[in-house]
C-alpha cells in the first residue's frame, strides 16, 4: 500500500485571494499595504498591480492608481480590467476622452465586458453624447446583471433627451429592484412633472420625502408640482421647508419669490429676489422678478435701477430692453422708454414692435 506520509496535500492559499477579501471589506489601506509585499516580491504581477490601483482608486489616489494600471498594461497589454479601471480613474480626474479610449480598449479585448460599458456610459455622457451614453447602459443592462442603478443610469439619460415617457419605465424598474432609495422616487416624479402626471409627481416626492426627509431639492420639486396643481398654500409650506433645510440656494429664493408673486405678495416677492441676488448677484433673472415686483409696487426707479443690472449681465435679452421701456413710460420717460423698445425691437420683440406702433412716433 502506498504511502503519502510527509508529501502536504493541502492547497497553497494564493495572496491575492486574501487582498480581494480586504477590498471587499472596504480595508483598501491594508490591502495597500499588502500588494507593496507581493509586488516587492514579484515586480511582474499584473493582477498585483491592477488590485493595488483598483485600492489606490478607493482612497481617491487616482493618479497613483493609473500609474498602477500602467504597469499591469506594460506586462499585458490585454489586460481588461486594467483598461477598464485605468478609465474609470480618468473619469475622476475628468479625463473624459481619455477615458473613452481605454474603455474601448477594454471592450474590444473583452466585447461582454458589462462594467466597461457602464463607464464608458458614464464619460460618454460627461461629453453631452446622450445617445452613446444610452447605447452603452442599455448595453450593460443587455449583458447583466441587471441592477436598479443601470436602470437609473438609463432613465438619467433618457429624461436629458426629453423621453420622459420612457425614462418613467426605466425609473420603475429600477424601484421594483430598490424601493428604499429616495432619489429613485424623486427622479420619477421629475420626469411624471415634465409629462405634466403632477398628482403622480406629487406622490412620487412624498415618497422620496419620506425615504429621505432631509433633501431641499425633494421639497423643492414638490413645490414646483403643487404649484402646478394649483395648491399654493402647500407649494409655499415646502418652499419654506427647502429654504429651512438650505437657506443658501438662490435658486431657492427666486423660486419662492415667483410664488408670492403669483400670490400678489409682492412685498415678500421683492424680500426673496433681494436674498437672491445677495446669493448670486450674477443671475440676471432675479433682477428682473424684482423688478416686476417693483413695478406692481409702483417703484418704478426701484424697477429701472434692476432692470438696468439685468442688462449689464445680459445685454442681448430683448425683453428687458422692452419691460425698462415701458415701465420708463409709465414714468413719462417717452424718449428713454421709446429708446429701450427700439434697442429690443431691433433684438428680436414683435411686442416692442407693436409698442413702438402705438407710443412712439
Amino acid at each position: 500500500m502506498l504511502s503519502f506520509s510527509g508529501i502536504c496535500a493541502f492547497a497553497q492559499t494564493d495572496p491575492l485571494d486574501v487582498i480581494r477579501k480586504k477590498i471587499e471589506a472596504k480595508d483598501f489601506a491594508g490591502a495597500k499595504l499588502d500588494l507593496n509585499k507581493v509586488i516587492d516580491t514579484n515586480p511582474k504581477n499584473k493582477n498585483a498591480f491592477t488590485l493595488r490601483g483598483r485600492a489606490r482608486m478607493a482612497l481617491s489616489d487616482y493618479y497613483g492608481a493609473i500609474g498602477d494600471f500602467n504597469f499591469a498594461l506594460e506586462i499585458d497589454s490585454t489586460l481588461t480590467e486594467a483598461w477598464n479601471y485605468r478609465g474609470e480613474s480618468k473619469i475622476n480626474l475628468g479625463d473624459d476622452d481619455g477615458a473613452i479610449a481605454d474603455l474601448n480598449k477594454a471592450i474590444k479585448f473583452n466585447p461582454k465586458y458589462a462594467e466597461a460599458y457602464t463607464n464608458r456610459g458614464f464619460a460618454k455622457y460627461n461629453i453631452e453624447d446622450l445617445q452613446g451614453a444610452y447605447f452603452d447602459f442599455s448595453k450593460s443592462l443587455e449583458l447583466g446583471p441587471v441592477t436598479d442603478d443601470k436602470y437609473f443610469n438609463r432613465g438619467i439619460v433618457k429624461a436629458e433627451l426629453g423621453e420622459y415617457v420612457s425614462a418613467i419605465d426605466d425609473y420603475s424598474k429600477a424601484i421594483e429592484l430598490d424601493k428604499t432609495d429616495a432619489n429613485l422616487y424623486n427622479y420619477r416624479g421629475v420626469a411624471y412633472y415634465n409629462t405634466s402626471n403632477f398628482a403622480l409627481a406629487i406622490a412620487d416626492y412624498d415618497q422620496a420625502i419620506k425615504l429621505d426627509a432631509k433633501d431641499p431639492l425633494k421639497y423643492e420639486n414638490r413645490a414646483l408640482a403643487k404649484t402646478a396643481k394649483e395648491d399654493l398654500k402647500g407649494a409655499l409650506d415646502d418652499y419654506n421647508k427647502a429654504i429651512e433645510l438650505n437657506n443658501q440656494s438662490a435658486e431657492t429664493f427666486n423660486l419662492r419669490g415667483v410664488l408670492k408673486y403669483t400670490m400678489q405678495d409682492y412685498e415678500g416677492s421683492i424680500a426673496d429676489y433681494t436674498k437672491a441676488i445677495e446669493l448670486d448677484a450674477t443671475n440676471p433673472t432675479y433682477f428682473d422678478n424684482r423688478a416686476l415686483s417693483k413695478t406692481e409696487k409702483e417703484d418704478y426707479a426701484g424697477a429701472v435701477d434692476d432692470y438696468s443690472s439685468s442688462i449689464e449681465l445680459y445685454p442681448t435679452d430683448p425683453e428687458t430692453y422692452y419691460q425698462r421701456g415701458l415701465v420708463k413710460l409709465t414714468m413719462n420717460n417717452n424718449y428713454d422708454g421709446c429708446l429701450d423698445l427700439k434697442r429690443a425691437d431691433e433684438l428680436g420683440s414683435q411686442e416692442a414692435k407693436a409698442a413702438i406702433k402705438k407710443s412712439c412716433k
